[in-house]
């Protein structure tokens, strides 16, 4: 299973880094840098089918099941 969020799809991404030294100078490249998602592992517990689901989750993701409900959201990603 990868690491990414089954509601919003996100993951690690690939972004351009950047140090200390590029402020200093007019052009210092420094390469590639991996930018993880910030996922989380949590159960939740669905009243409407009276069942508790292991997600890895998006931080973004909770909001919005906080905000919507869980079988709303679940169900709209696809996930149910």
């Amino acid at each position: 299973m990868s690491k990414s969020c089954v509601i919003t799809g996100k993951s690690t991404k690939m972004a351009g880094g950047y140090s200390n030294r590029t402020r200093a100078t007019q052009f210092n490249p420094t390469g590639k840098k991996r930018r993880r998602a910030n996922l989380q592992k949590k159960r939740i517990f669905i009243p409407e089918l009276n069942k508790t689901l292991a997600l890895t989750l998006s931080t973004q993701a909770l909001k919005t099941i906080n905000k919507n409900g869980a079988y709303a959201t679940l169900k709209k990603a696809g996930v149910i």
